[in-house]
């Protein structure tokens, strides 16, 4: 018996950070990236890519602090090393690109290019990633730096009302 393909699911979210898509497989989400174009294909019902878009409304509305939805991020395995350090990184915290290469064994450069080529941001929380200064530099999702600024002040908890409602 041959495997079966995975089947792309596809889903929608308008957030308070611009409108998401999320790709994934019957298996896990495997891309989180801003849009202005629907994408064809609709995810079913329950799939990741649907679950995903109620883990991040809940995350959007204060509701949520961890996700637990499957990933599968496509990348090498030095990516995917410093992909799980970010997972690691806990919800209202933020750590240096120092401190993931220590973590991993590496220095902060290549920390840096990795965190710039997540294909599954937020979920994968690349943006609770600082300068050692504690000064915010790039973001590679929506509109840059505003969008980790963002992130990570929905994350401070004396912001909670930073967003209002999310709509899908």
């Amino acid at each position: 018996m041959s495997p079966t393909p995975d089947i792309a699911h596809t889903a929608l979210l308008g957030s308070p950070i611009g409108r998401l898509v999320i790709h994934g497989t019957p298996n896990a989400v495997t891309v989180v990236d801003w849009s202005d174009t629907a994408p064809e294909g609709d995810a079913p019902h329950w799939s990741p890519a649907a679950e995903a878009v109620r883990q991040l409304k809940a995350y959007f509305l204060g509701q949520l602090t961890e996700f637990d939805v499957p990933l599968a991020p496509q990348g090498t395995p030095f990516q995917g090393r410093v992909w799980g350090a970010l997972c690691a990184i806990p919800f209202g915290e933020t750590a240096s690109y120092g401190d993931i290469a220590r973590m991993i064994g590496s220095t902060p450069r290549p920390v840096g290019m990795a965190c710039g080529a997540n294909p599954i941001p937020i979920l994968i929380p690349c943006h609770r990633v600082i300068a050692a200064n504690g000064k915010l530099t790039g973001y590679s999702g929506g509109e840059g730096i505003k969008t980790k600024q963002a992130l990570l002040g929905l994350e401070d908890r004396s912001q909670a009302d930073l967003f209002g409602s999310v709509d899908a």
